[in-house]
């Protein structure tokens, strides 16, 4: 049986594309969106929660009718760390499953140009091979933690390629690690480690307390991608990449939360000692990503050092925080 013949592919022209930007209004999708603009993009609709309930198909379907994009940035997910997760599997897993299964059933119907969906680093198996390759995805089940966002999150490639094969429709689904920077969530019911361990520390120094309590023993290692190369990486995808096969974004490199810890408390000036708290949970042993496959791809490696971004997102919560619950 021949497969259907793929539309002829037209490249993006910034300034004419009318872009949805699911998450628009959050940590990543504003610094997404300040990078279209700087490309010249002019029509920019970033659906709000209020106004559309993406986790419903009446709601994805009244997106597409009124904003009636060419291109679709997926970004939007129902999200948090360690203690979230465990609290909302359920939750995580329906909510994240719906709206990009949806947006992306939506996007086939319309004819939509090109969509590009965020997955995430959670989806990769519990005892991956590192650095994390694409091709390891499937070999093995989440991190439990994690496990039902991870899977959500994963189907979007099932479903990308699946239409590429059926239906042409031009999809992408980008994995990144664990993001950072300014405008991070700093909420200590929900937010990842850096913004944790960030206030965290700063709250110790200003209580004039002499030690801090940290989830796990310290040896399970991350890695840490800035958000602004985040953004960056996916808009190098949105312009250059023309394929369903799953790519990562990354920094490159990895750092066990035993000595990240003390880097940021020397970054927010806390003197005190650490404390580990191995009655909780350490999540997935180690993560680090192969990121060859984006620069060869579309060009794209990240450029901000560790430590620079550290601190950039240290005095922006400062700055800040007033505003922070």
């Amino acid at each position: 049986m021949s497969l259907p013949k793929l539309p002829v592919r037209m490249p993006l022209d910034w300034p004419k594309e009318r872009i949805v930007v699911t998450g628009g209004a959050g940590f990543l999708g504003s610094f997404v969106v300040e990078a279209l603009r700087t490309r010249g993009a002019r029509e920019i609709f970033i659906p709000r929660s209020k106004d559309y309930d993406l986790v419903k198909m009446d709601a994805v379907r009244s997106l597409y009718r009124e904003a009636r994009p060419t291109l679709v940035l997926h970004l939007a997910a129902r999200v948090g760390g360690i203690g979230a997760n465990r609290d909302n599997p359920g939750r995580f897993f329906y909510e994240n499953l719906m709206m990009g299964v949806q947006l992306i059933e939506v996007a086939r119907e319309v004819g939509l140009k090109k969509f590009v969906a965020l997955g995430t680093i959670c989806a990769y198996p519990k005892h991956c091979p590192v650095p994390f390759r694409e091709e390891d995805i499937w070999n093995g089940y989440p991190e439990e933690t994690n496990a039902p966002y991870g899977l959500a999150k994963k189907m979007l490639l099932v479903q990308s390629q699946a239409y590429r094969q059926q239906y042409g429709l031009n999809s992408t689904v980008l994995f990144p690690v664990n993001l950072y920077g300014p405008r991070d969530n700093f909420d200590p019911h929900s937010s990842h480690v850096i913004p944790a361990l960030i206030r965290k520390c700063i709250e110790a120094r200003e209580r004039g307390e002499r030690r801090v309590v940290v989830w796990g023993t310290g040896e399970a290692s991350r890695e840490f991608l800035h958000v602004r190369d985040a953004a960056e990486g996916i808009l190098a995808a949105a312009e250059r990449y023309e394929s369903s096969e799953p790519v990562n974004l990354g920094a490159g490199f990895e750092i066990k939360i035993r000595d990240l810890v003390p880097m940021i408390a020397r970054l927010c000036r806390f003197e005190g000692e650490v404390t580990w708290d191995k009655t909780k949970p350490d999540g997935q042993p180690r993560r680090m990503l192969d990121t060859s496959r984006a620069l060869r791809e579309f060009g794209w490696k990240a450029q901000i050092g560790f430590e620079e971004g550290l601190s950039e997102t240290i005095d922006w919560y400062e700055r800040n925080r007033g505003g922070i619950r």
